[in-house]
């Protein structure tokens, strides 16, 4: 009984890979099993160059010699004596036929998988760079620290709100806020002349901001508002459409469309582009946004509290939902952004050939990702393109409730300037 678990206990320990394997005829390491025993690389080339040649060997000693990876060589005899002990079996030899039979089909296999891994569907160098300037730009325009989220008007999640002056302090903040995603200099919205400014959209949003600055009351606190969470959610799509700015300003080809083309295209796709950036914040657990601490996790019932009505908020949350249950790669999510940013068909939009164009570039390269590395990926790409059709939707819903809420002097004097020049009227 005592063997028998002498034995077990031996085996398994063979086989765990975090106990060393010995040779069992000399003590060196061992390489695997070799003829039916453990042992190294040499006592296995000993054992079958013993037995191929059918050699007699005499031990000049007493015929019961320690073998030790240092004195193997000494006596073939004991040493092979020591092999047949451990278990190792001329019958486990291959003939030299059956050897180059299995050297073949080793080769064989090797070559077929450099054949499956030179037709596996590879990214272009233009293609890895297009990708590479887009995750690049996202990084740079999407802060997944929410530190900026301090800056806003704070939430205010029951009773009414008054506007105070801190909606002042709030637009120094978001022009603060914005210097990190436009590279100019600070004195450029100063120096340029109108003509420049109006061709620089970096520039024509330091100008939505000064002309809001400029025109703040100085008056008494306004009326109460019964949307207590507006004046913070005012101030965080403001400066998420500064963000989304940054963004298309990277997407290669973009800045080459005239000014006209570059302002209808992000009028008309803001809010679509931000409710996809949303997504990285949006949890299945809760369905509630997190950006941070506590006071930064946005419910649906919050939104309401924004004016905005189920119409909106009940497909939003589908919408985030079905988003998030794709599980897409970083490299699809902003290939997915800057497809819905450059739509041809956005009103406004003129050169409708050039825009296509930039956009039909980046439909082949999310293509040509998901091929190469979403495996499983078959019905990825029209399941994405499917989204933006639901984007249209939503869009069309936010536009008509954001008609409401501005029609109404205060709500509207809560919002920001950028708000109110964004989603304010139709591109024409």
């Amino acid at each position: 009984m005592e063997s028998a678990v002498s034995t077990s206990t031996q085996v398994a320990d063979e086989f765990d890979r975090n106990v060393p394997r010995i040779c069992g005829v000399c003590g060196d390491k061992a390489t695997g099993f070799h003829f039916n025993a453990m042992t190294c690389e040499g006592c296995k080339g000993f054992f079958r160059r013993s037995m191929k040649r059918k050699a007699s060997f005499t031990c000049p000693f007493n015929g019961s010699c320690t073998i030790t990876k240092d004195n193997r060589r000494h006596c073939q005899s004991c040493r092979l004596k020591r092999c047949l002990d451990i278990g190792m079996m001329k019958e486990f030899i291959l003939t030299d036929e059956e050897v180059q039979r299995k050297k073949d089909l080793i080769q064989r296999r090797k070559d077929e998988e450099a054949q499956k891994e030179a037709q596996k569907p590879r990214l272009s160098d233009e293609q890895r760079t297009i990708i590479d300037t887009l995750v690049d730009a996202h990084h740079k325009t999407y802060d997944d620290s929410y530190s900026d989220f301090s800056r806003f008007r704070p939430p205010v999640r029951e009773g009414p709100v008054t506007r105070s002056a801190s909606r002042a302090a709030s637009l120094h903040s978001l022009s603060d806020a914005s210097s990190d995603s436009f590279s100019h200099s600070p004195g450029d919205t100063h120096t340029q002349e109108s003509g420049d400014r109006k061709m620089n959209l970096s520039n024509l949003l330091m100008m939505y901001q000064e002309q809001g600055l400029s025109s703040s009351p100085d008056s008494k606190e306004d009326e109460s508002s019964g949307l207590s969470m507006l004046p913070h959610l005012a101030d965080l799509v403001s400066y998420s459409i500064q963000k989304v700015i940054g963004f298309a300003k990277m997407i290669p080809g973009f800045r080459e469309l005239t000014a006209e083309d570059q302002i209808a295209l992000l009028k008309s796709s803001a809010i679509e582009v931000i409710m996809l950036r949303s997504n990285q914040s949006f949890s299945l657990e809760d369905m509630s946004w997190s950006c941070g601490g506590p006071d930064f996790k946005y419910c649906v019932n919050d939104v309401t509290k924004a004016g905005h009505t189920v119409e909106l908020l009940e497909p939003l949350v589908k919408f985030q939902v079905g988003l998030k249950k794709l599980n897409l790669h970083e490299e699809e999510h902003v290939l997915l952004m800057g497809i819905c940013l450059l739509s041809p068909d956005r009103p406004g939009v003129q050169d409708h050939v050039r825009v296509e164009a930039l956009q039909d570039r980046l439909s082949e390269v999310l293509q040509a990702y998901i091929r190469a590395h979403h495996s499983g990926g078959r019905l990825l790409y029209a399941k994405m393109i499917q989204k933006l059709a639901d984007l249209r939707s939503l869009n069309e819903e936010h536009s008509k409730q954001y008609r409401s809420l501005s029609f109404q002097p205060e709500h509207s004097m809560q919002l920001t300037p950028l708000v109110l020049e964004v989603f304010g009227g139709q591109v024409t």
